[in-house]
C-alpha cells in the first residue's frame, strides 16, 4: 500500500515539496531550503510566488489584499495573523499589498481593500470584502475549508 502525500509550497523559496498526510505538516520542512513549511504568520507574496502557491498547494489557501494605508486593513492584521497562527496548516495564509502587485489586483477584480479570497485547488471558493474581528475571520475561513 503506498503512502499518501499533499503538495505544500514553501513559504521561503516556493518549492513544492511532497508532505506524507500521514505526518503533520506543523513540523514540516522543505526539501530545499531546509526551513519550516509553516510558521504561524502570513505569508506576503509576489505575483510569481502567489501563483505557485495557488495552483499547487493541495491545502485551502487564504489571501488578505491590502495596501499599507488602507485603516481597515491595518485594522484586521492582528486578527489575521491570529488566523494564521491558529489554522495553520489546515489553511495557507498568504498577503498581498496592492500597492506592490497592481496586476494581482487588477486580475482579481479587487475594488475594495481589505478583501480576503479562499482559494480551493487553483480557484476561487469564497471571497468577503471588508475587514473582519478575528472570532468573524475564523468563523468564516473554517465555513468556507469544510467538507
Amino acid at each position: 500500500m503506498s503512502e499518501e502525500f499533499q503538495h505544500i509550497v514553501c513559504p521561503h523559496c516556493a518549492t513544492v515539496n511532497r508532505v506524507p498526510k500521514s505526518r503533520s505538516a506543523k513540523d514540516a520542512k522543505c526539501g530545499n531550503c531546509h526551513k519550516a513549511l509553516f510558521e504561524g504568520k502570513p505569508v506576503a507574496v509576489s505575483a510569481q510566488t502567489f501563483a505557485t502557491h495557488i495552483e499547487r498547494n493541495d491545502i485551502p489557501v487564504v489571501v488578505d489584499f491590502w495596501a499599507p494605508w488602507c485603516g481597515p486593513c491595518r485594522a484586521m492584521a492582528p486578527a489575521y495573523e491570529r488566523a494564521a497562527a491558529k489554522l495553520e496548516p489546515m489553511v495557507r495564509f498568504l498577503k498581498v499589498n496592492t500597492e506592490e502587485e497592481p496586476a494581482l489586483a487588477a486580475q482579481f477584480q479587487i475594488r475594495s481593500i481589505p478583501t480576503v479570497m479562499l482559494f480551493k485547488h487553483g480557484r476561487v471558493a469564497a471571497q468577503t470584502v471588508g475587514a473582519m474581528n478575528g472570532p468573524s475571520l475564523e468563523a468564516w475561513i473554517l465555513h468556507h475549508t469544510a467538507g
